[in-house]
């Protein structure tokens, strides 16, 4: 899955030491907002301490980022875990114009690109029997 939105917040690392296996390990969580009409936060985590620091994400930036959903259990209740494993920077300007970024004013329809046939065909002028009436009935 992918979502892309505007950094808006970078928790702190954690870090510790498996005691399965005995290996360090490290992760850390960012919060991320998309640009909709109704704009959507999502929490998500880059696990690897060679991971966080290529993908070197700081507050404000505009990424795309692609992650994996999984659930797991713990004492009988279920947590979701939003696992990042792209992340990519993408141009501020193109993140705001990009299609469904931004609401349409209420009632506005788009121009028709030239060429292009309009949505609804024109309505005709007046009936063979001399009436101005569309209705079929």
């Amino acid at each position: 899955m992918e979502i892309q939105g505007k950094i808006i917040a970078v928790l702190p690392l954690q870090s510790g030491v498996s005691q399965r296996t005995g290996n360090k390990w490290a992760s850390q969580d960012y919060v991320i907002e998309t640009h909709d009409q109704y704009p959507r936060k999502c929490c998500f985590r880059v696990f690897g301490e060679e991971k966080i620091n290529n993908f070197n994400i700081q507050s404000g930036e505009e990424l795309s980022v692609s992650f994996d959903i999984d659930c797991h259990e713990y004492n009988g209740r279920w947590f979701n875990d939003i696992r990042a494993w792209d992340v990519n920077r993408v141009d501020p300007a193109a993140a705001m114009a990009a299609p469904g970024a931004q609401p349409m004013a209420a009632g506005v329809a788009p121009a028709p690109a030239a060429g292009a046939a309009a949505p609804f065909p024109p309505a005709p002028e007046s009936s063979a029997d001399g009436s101005s009436d569309d209705l079929p009935f």
